[in-house]
């Protein structure tokens, strides 16, 4: 009997340690602050680069919630990043189930699907922080690159379009860069990139700039290096140099809310 009860202990103390905890009914998960938020996915990031993920939030219990619970008790980040499969946005950020609300598309863009989606992440998901993360090695940056040079190539009726938002950040990045040509041109466009979609977003979303402004929630940007999952992250006083810029331009959103409806 002694020995039973010492295995069914054990079994206890191992489910303890190990299964996520489910909240009471009608409780609300705790929002992070936006500087926690961003640690949260920091540290996130270095334990999937360490070969540590703990892939929390991925057991039965944490499916059940999610089936009663609204995500915006619980998700503490929208990242909106590239359609490319190497950059699996929960993996890397070792983050499960209604933790993160991702926006992909290809090349990262904010358009106003984009810009639409990632309204409804910081002002109805109520995420602290918007990653917006671009990739080493995006084919779309790439294109662009390889395209604004001349080495351009015939494309698909609905990818140019997609992608013309890349085009002023890669001849940002040729000016900044004179001695690189051709692919040395790319991570420079790359990180340009990331900076053109938090301008293109600051520009036509209102909304999101009053969150900011307010100190709701926090942009930033990061780049995600394919080749040893490491995340990159950006000066956050470069956002606030964006954010200023867009404010002075006249030609800014300047309603926050649709009309209408």
């Amino acid at each position: 009997m002694k020995k039973r009860l010492k295995l069914l202990a054990t079994a206890i103390s191992l489910l303890a340690l190990t299964a996520t905890p489910v909240l009471a009914s009608g409780s609300k998960a705790h929002k992070p602050s936006p500087d926690a938020a961003i640690q949260m996915l920091q540290e996130g990031n270095q334990r999937f680069v360490s070969g540590k993920s703990t892939q929390p939030h991925t057991n039965a219990a944490r499916l059940a919630l999610a089936g009663k619970e609204d995500q915006g008790d619980h998700a503490y980040a929208t990242v909106i990043t590239c359609s490319d499969s190497r950059v699996p946005v929960e993996i890397l950020f070792d983050a499960g189930v209604m933790d993160i609300f991702v926006i992909r598309v290809a090349g990262n863009v904010v358009d106003v699907d984009e810009a639409g989606s990632i309204e409804y992440g910081l002002a109805h998901v109520n995420t602290p922080v918007l990653v917006v993360l671009g990739h080493t090695q995006c084919g779309a940056v790439t294109a662009v690159t390889n395209a604004v040079q001349g080495h351009g190539h015939a494309l698909e009726r609905n990818i140019p379009p997609l992608v013309d938002n890349i085009e002023p950040a890669v001849k940002r990045a040729i000016a900044a860069h004179p001695k690189a040509h051709g692919a040395d041109v790319i991570p420079f466009g790359i990180e340009e990139n990331v900076w053109q979609g938090i301008e293109d977003l600051f520009m036509s979303s209102a909304s999101t700039r009053d969150i900011v402004k307010a100190g709701k929630a926090k942009v930033v940007g990061a780049i995600y290096d394919v080749s040893n999952g490491h995340v990159k992250w950006l000066p956050e006083d470069k956002v606030t140099e964006i954010l200023d810029k867009v404010e002075k331009n006249p030609a800014r959103a300047m309603n926050a809310m649709a009309g209408g409806h």
